[in-house]
């Protein structure tokens, strides 16, 4: 077993596209754990949509073995963090497995919104933190104001921020022997009862969960029987190890260790994240704290474009979750549609990975519903106190009159902005009915700007404005608050008189109109004119809000009648109006996939 005096925990926490992902690879090339004929950039990295987009998603963990300068041998236990605001709580599992992070600052970007909350989440953990500026060979990068950033708004010592560049290597034996230095080793005894966090797991077809863990006290060797203390499943450990890139065997981990097991798990959904582990004969007192049911934020329903491929669609969700515990779905159909499935999301990012791994790993053709939140409604009970019901989806709204209040989530929005576009960005935040609570200017070039707002209003192109208006300097991070008091509508789309159920929407009341009018307007310009006029209509309840019409085909009845009498071309013209009404009557208009995907753009554009 390893002495603990030689082990070091650590992570790195940093703002999305602060260069994390490169600097582990530096870390992982410098340590020789891969040769060079076989490494690749991102190499934590393991998904195609992780190294297109530049992010992580799932998170990963790796020893890596290091000679000091003064020639002691350590192991470094590095756990990698997801980088967006949706997988907040696996940062704060993976953060509660490490005694120190290092604290990645971009040198042509300054402290952004995310490396401000995750800083926060590490000294919440008590974390040694390592500030490092990163980037520094680039020509924008101006450290001097990296360094004022650190010192006024982090308020940790500028003085001890190393300056590396990741991309070429320059600093990584400096940020080693930091990590040695200034990281505090674990402390954990091997003869106490076993106690080891959980902070994410993946699914192996062929030997079912590997359950990725920190041991904080205690032994775990191959053939005990552990205990999951949120549930009290029991299992017998078959194999544990260590991770260096792939999974080496070790007989046990002891105190201060980070690796895996495998235990017989069937299902990712069995294995919760932030649970304790401990030994099912004789268990530890008392679970390690912070552990929580990670609840979705976001559900849209998923339908298959060609109904046929219902099943194989019911296949590809039940493969997606051996590898997805935080995907939540159940079967959902629509009229319009055919058989679905309603899903639940940490957020909008989890719900496009979610779409393009359902297109690109098992080449699925799907339609996503418009994304929508978990409203509180209370009913109207006669004398009784009045039943709360929970709604996300709209065809399960109650009447108008049934309802005595609606509550809807709200966020704590914080934005980190250059001055400049100060104004342009309140604008935004209050046509989405944000609250301004607070504003701080970080020095004379940069503010931070604090709203209280419904996160409703964050999922339809706020990001994408927010962006665009800030020409991508702005910086976007949230925690959801509580629920309050809402005005809320159903918006139903009539096409042809019918409603159309998987277009209707749950809105406020005061952007029922604008939203409406925007759908009948795309609707309009997607679907094929008819031998009759079609009316496209957004309604609430049985009033009309807008209205658009596609116009009809229509046959020159009058192409034979060249002069004589008037009549007998108004008579002409009669007779194709009477036949058209007869049509409408009869006739069913074609909704087209192209119409759904349109409606469901993000960009009002």
């Amino acid at each position: 077993m390893i002495d603990t005096s030689h082990i070091r925990n650590f992570c790195i926490i940093a703002h999305i596209d602060h260069g994390k992902s490169t600097l582990a690879d530096r870390l992982i090339q410098k340590a020789q754990i891969i040769d060079d004929r076989n490494f690749q950039n991102q190499i934590l990295d393991n998904m195609d949509i992780e190294r297109e987009r530049g992010i992580t998603i799932k998170s990963q963990a790796v020893t890596i073995p290091y000679t000091a300068a003064g020639g002691e041998e350590y192991t470094l236990n590095f756990v990698d963090t997801p980088g967006h605001v949706d997988f907040t709580y696996e940062v704060s599992r993976a953060i509660n497995s490490c005694e120190g992070a290092l604290l990645l600052v971009d040198a042509t970007q300054g402290v952004q919104a995310q490396t401000l909350s995750n800083m926060y989440l590490a000294m919440e953990h008590d974390l040694e933190i390592i500030p490092v500026i990163n980037k520094i060979d680039m020509a924008a990068a101006d450290i001097p104001s990296a360094k004022h950033q650190i010192d006024h708004d982090l308020g940790l010592d500028a003085d001890t921020a190393l300056l590396v560049s990741a991309k070429q290597g320059t600093g990584i034996n400096e940020l080693f022997e930091a990590i040695v230095d200034r990281i505090p080793p674990p402390a954990g005894i091997a003869s106490d009862p076993l106690r080891a966090l959980i902070f994410d797991c993946h699914y192996d077809p062929y030997r079912g969960v590997v359950v990725h863990l920190r041991v904080f006290d205690g032994t775990l060797k191959k053939g005990m029987n552990i205990r999951f203390m949120s549930n009290n499943s029991e299992y017998e450990v078959e194999t544990s190890g260590i991770f260096k890139l792939s999974l080496v065997e070790q007989d046990e981990l002891g105190p201060g260790s980070v690796g895996y097991i495998i235990a017989g798990i069937k299902t990712v959904s069995d294995v919760r994240v932030g649970d304790t582990i401990t030994d099912a004969e004789n268990p530890c007192g008392e679970a390690l704290p912070g552990f929580r049911e990670v609840k979705p934020v976001v559900f849209s329903s998923i339908y298959p474009v060609d109904s046929n491929d219902y099943d194989e669609l019911r296949s590809s969700l039940e493969k997606l979750k051996l590898n997805d515990a935080s995907l939540i779905y159940e079967k959902d159909s629509s009229a319009a549609l055919g058989f679905g499935f309603r899903c639940g999301f940490l957020g909008l990012l989890h719900l496009e990975v979610v779409q393009e791994r359902l297109e690109r790993e098992f080449d699925q053709s799907i339609i996503f519903t418009a994304p929508s939140v978990k409203y509180k409604v209370k009913l109207k009970n006669g004398e009784k106190p009045c039943e709360e019901i929970m709604v996300d989806n709209p065809t399960d709204y109650p009447d108008e009159g049934k309802i005595e209040n609606a509550e809807e989530p709200y966020i704590r929005a914080a934005i980190i902005t250059p001055v400049t576009f100060v104004g342009s960005i309140m604008t935004l935040c209050m046509e989405k009915r944000g609250i301004q609570t607070n504003m701080t200017y970080l020095d004379e070039k940069r503010v931070e700007m604090v709203f209280d707002m419904p996160l409703s209003e964050v999922l339809f192109d706020f990001y994408d404005r927010l962006k665009s208006i800030s020409r991508g300097y702005a910086s976007f991070d949230y925690d959801i608050t509580d629920y309050k008091s809402t005005e809320l509508v159903k918006l139903d789309i009539l096409l042809n008189g019918k409603p159309v159920d998987a277009l209707s929407q749950l809105v406020f009341k005061g952007n029922a109109y604008d939203r409406a009018k925007i759908v009948c307007e795309r609707l309009r310009d997607e679907i094929p004119r008819q031998q009759f006029k079609i009316p496209i209509q957004g309604a609430i309840g049985s009033q009309i809000i807008a209205r658009e019409t596609v116009n009809a085909l229509r046959k020159d009845v009058l192409a034979k009648c060249y002069g004589g009498d008037i009549t007998r071309k108004r008579k002409l013209l009669e007779k194709q109006k009477e036949g058209k009404k007869r049509m409408k009557m009869v006739g069913d208009v074609e909704l087209p996939q192209s119409a759904f995907l349109a409606v469901l753009k993000t960009k009002e554009d």
